[in-house]
This record gives structure tokens, C-alpha cells and sequence, in this order.
């Protein structure tokens, strides 16, 4: 389904056309097309501006970075930002299904490790099986969809799981909100923002 929408820039009005399926824009008038892009910067999201709100609270000293190529995935992430792809904080959403509850749970890990699921009920003090949700559970249980699921702006309630092979790096960096956005962060500073729970069990290295 395509909507037209109209902008007002520098008294003309320009119609462009989005498709939801993937945001691209048609511009009518290809010599504001510049400027269009700017009044659509990904940074005035409503889930980047969620972000955003959160990184002010906690007087964060770096801003959100918004990328022309995507961090969908972290070796897309290292690539676009260019940086180990180690550096890159992979936000994992799991369930932990019990016979009478459904648990919500987010892993932070490195890019360059697999995630050990089995360590997570251990870790939790959960018994239940842990299985990876789908894309609308993902949005329903975070508010972000997958390739821009940040760590921080989460509903509460939600338990969280911090990689501590994360600490070999001086900045490591994470979605905001967005594919296309992410913000850095220390170790340390990225805990404090999740309140996660820091552990050496929850990654595993990837095989060769």
C-alpha cells in the first residue's frame, strides 16, 4: 500500500510517495530531494527520538549516529562503521517458555560470538525452554523491530544479560532504534543504562 504525503520546504509543497515495505522515497522534485531527505532523517523516528530520551537521562556524552549503509546485522554495523565486528552489541531476544509463564529475555553480546542459550535460565534462575521469537513477538515485546532493536528503552520487566567479552573493546556500539542508527557506549556505561546483569557464561565462540 502506497500513501502520498505532502511537505512544505522553503514555501513549496513536494509530494513524495512511501512504501512501507522498505521507506524508499520518491521525490517529485529531484532538486529539494536533499533537502527532503533531511526533513526524513531516520533520527526523528519515533523509536530513535525513544532512545534518544534515554541516552539524555543518563547525561550520555556521545549522540546517536545515523548511517547512510544499515547495521541490520553486526558485521553490517562493523562494516558501516568501521570497527571490529567484536565491538558491535548483538541485541538477542529469547522467551523462556515454563508450563504457566512466558518470560521475555535480552542478550547483549559481542558480534563476533554465538550466544549460549543454554546458560540463560541458569543465569536467570529460570527453568523453561528458550526459544527465539518471531518478528511481530519481537516488536510486541520490545517496540523495535529486528535490526533495530536497542538495549536500552525496553519495557520493564524485561531481564537482560550483558556479554562480558564486550569489555575488550573501549567503545562498543549498539542499535537505536533504527537499522540505520546506533549510539556508543563503554561497557560500563552501556550497564548502567540496561541495568543487565554482566556474565562470562552468556557467549560462546563461533565455530570455525
Amino acid at each position: 500500500v502506497l500513501n502520498t504525503i505532502n511537505i512544505r520546504l522553503d514555501a513549496k509543497t513536494i509530494t513524495y510517495i512511501l512504501d512501507h515495505s522498505d521507506a524508499k522515497v520518491l521525490v517529485v522534485d529531484r532538486q529539494l530531494h536533499g533537502e527532503v531527505k533531511k526533513a526524513l532523517s531516520n533520527l526523528d523516528k519515533k523509536t530513535v527520538l525513544k532512545v534518544a530520551s534515554v541516552l539524555e537521562k543518563f547525561n550520555h556524552p556521545d549522540q546517536i549516529v545515523e548511517l547512510t549503509d544499515t547495521a541490520r546485522s553486526a558485521l553490517d554495523a562493523s562494516k558501516a562503521l568501521n570497527v571490529p565486528v567484536g565491538a558491535i552489541v548483538k541485541t538477542l531476544i529469547f522467551i523462556i517458555d515454563d508450563n504457566a509463564e512466558n518470560y521475555p529475555v535480552v542478550a547483549l553480546v559481542s558480534g563476533d560470538k554465538l550466544c549460549n542459550t543454554r546458560a540463560i535460565p541458569k543465569l536467570l534462575n529460570i527453568e523453561g525452554k528458550v526459544r527465539r521469537p518471531d518478528a511481530d513477538i519481537v516488536k510486541d515485546v520490545t517496540g523495535y523491530s529486528i535490526g533495530g532493536v536497542s538495549p536500552i528503552g525496553l519495557p520493564d520487566g524485561i531481564s537482560i544479560i550483558m556479554d562480558t567479552s564486550l569489555k575488550r573493546f573501549d567503545k562498543i556500539w549498539s542499535a537505536a532504534g533504527h537499522t540505520h542508527c546506533v549510539f556508543p557506549a563503554t561497557f560500563e556505561e552501556l550497564k548502567d543504562m540496561t541495568g543487565a546483569l554482566e556474565s562470562d557464561l552468556i557467549s560462546q565462540e563461533k565455530e570455525e
